[in-house]
């Protein structure tokens, strides 16, 4: 029998982007926040710094997506994690090619940069995540 993604009815509510945009906007804040302070308290380069605050900021931006955004969907914390992983990676790597590449070819400050890359790869992520990740294997 071949099983595919399915959506649970209502799961397509107004509430979920906006849901998805205050998950979202905690765990960017979180990120912005650990990875400047980073930089400028710790010193640390500004990649090394960013793919810190990654790691953290994914954490939070999962568990609000899977308990809060998407949780009427009913997807199983096992499929679901390890979507999301890819998406989140995928994620990091568009964000550190950005970030790296408006560092060196514009002139704008590391903190407006990192800022310009987050609201990008939000977009990315809510369409993967809503489209993929969380989404409920159901019976055809």
């Amino acid at each position: 029998m071949v099983r595919k993604p399915v959506e649970p009815s209502g799961s397509r509510s107004a509430g979920q982007p906006l849901r998805f945009i205050a998950v979202g906007c905690a765990a960017t804040l979180i990120h912005w926040i650990t990875g400047t302070a980073a930089i400028s308290l710790l010193g640390l380069p500004p990649l090394t710094a960013n793919g810190i605050a990654w790691s953290i900021a994914a954490g939070v931006s999962f568990f609000g997506h899977q308990r809060w955004t998407f949780a009427s969907r009913g997807a199983e914390m096992q499929r679901s994690a390890p979507r999301f992983l890819l998406v989140s990676l995928a994620g990091l790597c568009l964000n550190q090619a950005s970030f790296a590449a408006l560092l060196r070819w514009t002139e704008l400050s590391y903190a407006t940069v990192l800022a310009l890359v987050l609201l990008l790869v939000a977009g990315v992520s809510y369409v993967a995540s809503s489209r993929w990740a969380f989404l409920r294997l159901g019976a055809t």
